[in-house]
């Protein structure tokens, strides 16, 4: 029995093997058994030892008395008897763990049923009535919580784009009631009037008008002398956004004016306020365009070209002003298809001058839209106002003015004489200069085709006067072609582009270079409808002797 003890304490204690370290010798050649733990192991096969014979029905007790081995070690039995006079935990008191798990529920319980702390600070907010964030002037933000006077420019910035870009009309309303009731004027070192121009574009933006309204009076009344033309701009951009033409128009004359007589336009404060004036009336026009407005874009348009000798004294260039002159190019072209279609009346009374004549002060701008010009092509309004204000030639604007006058072009003759000219129903643009240098090229750029006008290295490869008719009636390509009588009437901003002969060292016999002089000195004299003439002459060499004789 004693084997089969020491056997399952090696079994038990193999269980083990970060606790247990044994160190076994044959029992029978050997009358000791080492082991690190003596104790323990022998409290292990002893209550290893009871445990099999109460299961086989034996008295484990008796037997192990009875049975003991007389070589056991000293050790073994002063640790068996050290054990079992270890005394038990007294009945019915819970452990260590138990009492925590118990602290924990009624700590649990006494949170759900509301039990009062006496912190009046952290409950204010409960005993007002108030949820966080509800206050006068709190926030729903959690980086700032609430407006104080210790708040400071950035944060009040901040707090207007945030709740403008997750519209938070609570931030907004609370922000407002903060800079009108709770702040004096001179709150963030005279910042307040740019805080609310800021207020009043995430107004607007939100499509709150009253609280756009009071921040435009408070800053009118209160900061005249601080407001900035970059803000008045923003402001006007963000009115037209709610089709509020009247209050942009008002903010524009007054506080986008131009400069006063006497004043050096040369200084930095002057230059930012015609910038953003002419900025300001490309974004009127634009809105107008895209509206179907035409003669409320063409007086902006007009208005914006009588800026240009004022921009030019103050030296400000196309990079300063970077007028979006394709969106505006895009929109003219958009709103002339709409006249064209019979969509938009030109005549016609729009909103926006039913608007103006409602206010007083705009009723005079009411009456000079009524009474603007309308172009055959409003898209030439735009043009009008490219030439006279410093632009940036840039290509794509040029490619969308193209797009937008040029919607089709057709090659109508060539004529060698007088007689051979198209009738003489719209007026004429020619180009002319000596051989090869670039009149078709030109032709093919400013209509945006690639391939309608000829061309080649070989000089001479245009010999008679090519008439291109632009903008007539759709089917007249078939026409000319078949012969076939196709109804329809040209538009009302069609001509014609003449590509010349060239002259000089063209490779044609001397009979036809007279011919051609002689014809072209009939065509400038006696065409009544050319209205305009192109002399090319090229860079790299200067005006010739032909072109002399031109």
């Amino acid at each position: 029995m004693s084997q089969l003890v020491l056997f399952l304490a090696l079994v038990s204690a193999s269980a083990f093997p970060r606790t247990w370290c044994f160190s076994m010798v044959d029992p029978i050649r050997s009358t000791t058994a080492a082991a690190v733990r003596p104790s323990s192991v022998a409290l292990n096969s002893q209550v290893v030892s009871e445990a099999i014979l109460s299961s086989l029905g034996g008295d484990g007790e008796n037997d192990n008395n009875n049975n003991k081995p007389s070589n056991q070690s000293p050790a073994m039995e002063s640790s068996s008897s050290s054990s079992s006079s270890t005394p038990p935990p007294p009945p019915g008191r819970p452990t260590r763990s138990q009492r925590k798990a118990a602290e924990r529920a009624q700590k649990a319980r006494r949170k759900n049923t509301g039990h009062r702390r006496h912190n009046y600070a952290a409950r204010k907010d409960q005993l007002r009535g108030r949820k966080p964030g509800e206050g006068p002037l709190q926030l729903h933000s959690t980086v700032l919580p609430e407006l104080t006077q210790n708040s400071t420019a950035d944060d009040v910035m901040k707090a207007i784009k945030r709740a403008q870009n997750l519209h938070d009309r609570h931030d907004l309303q609370a922000i407002s009631r903060f800079l009108l009731e709770h702040t004096e004027d001179s709150f963030a070192y005279g910042y307040k009037g740019s805080m609310l121009a800021r207020l009043a574009v995430a107004a607007l933006h939100m499509n709150s008008h009253s609280i756009a309204k009071k921040a435009l009076d408070y800053r009118r009344a209160n900061f005249r002398s601080s407001m900035l033309p970059m803000e008045s701009a923003a402001i006007v951009r963000n009115l037209l956004r709610v089709h509020n033409v009247t209050a942009a128009w008002t903010i524009l004359q007054d506080e986008l004016s131009l400069p006063l007589p006497g004043t050096k336009l040369t200084s930095s404060r002057s230059c930012d306020r015609l910038v953003h004036r002419a900025n300001a009336l490309a974004s009127i026009a634009s809105r107008h365009f895209y509206e179907g407005e035409p003669k409320a874009a063409i007086h902006a348009c007009n208005r914006l070209a009588t800026m240009g000798p004022v921009l030019r004294e103050a030296q400000v260039t196309g990079e300063q002003l970077a007028l979006p002159w394709p969106r505006l190019l895009q929109g003219a072209g958009q709103c002339q298809s709409l006249i064209r279609n019979g969509t938009v009346a030109v005549d016609a009374e729009s909103e926006t001058q039913q608007q103006l004549q409602k206010d007083k002060e705009a009723a005079t701008i009411a009456a000079e839209i009524a009474d603007t010009h309308v172009p055959c092509n409003i898209v030439y309004s735009v043009l009008n106002a490219m030439i006279n204000l410093p632009s940036l030639n840039d290509n794509r604007s040029y490619e969308r003015l193209s797009n937008a006058l040029v919607r089709r072009v057709v090659f109508v003759t060539g004529a060698v004489s007088m007689n051979g000219c198209p009738p003489s129903d719209r007026g004429e643009a020619a180009f002319i200069g000596r051989s090869n240098v670039g009149k078709s090229s030109l032709v093919n750029m400013i209509t945006n085709r690639k391939s309608l006008a000829y061309t080649s290295k070989r000089p001479g490869k245009t010999q008679q006067f090519n008439f291109f008719a632009v903008n007539d009636k759709p089917e007249l390509e078939r026409q000319i072609r078949y012969g076939d009588d196709i109804p329809g009437e040209k538009d009302a901003d069609s001509f014609y582009m003449v590509d010349l002969p060239g002259f000089g060292y063209a490779k044609v016999p001397d009979k036809q270079r007279r011919e051609w002089s002689s014809f072209m000195r009939d065509y400038i004299s006696n065409r009544r409808n050319l209205r305009v003439l192109f002399h090319l002459v090229d860079s790299r060499h200067g005006p010739t002797e032909e072109d002399e004789l031109i």
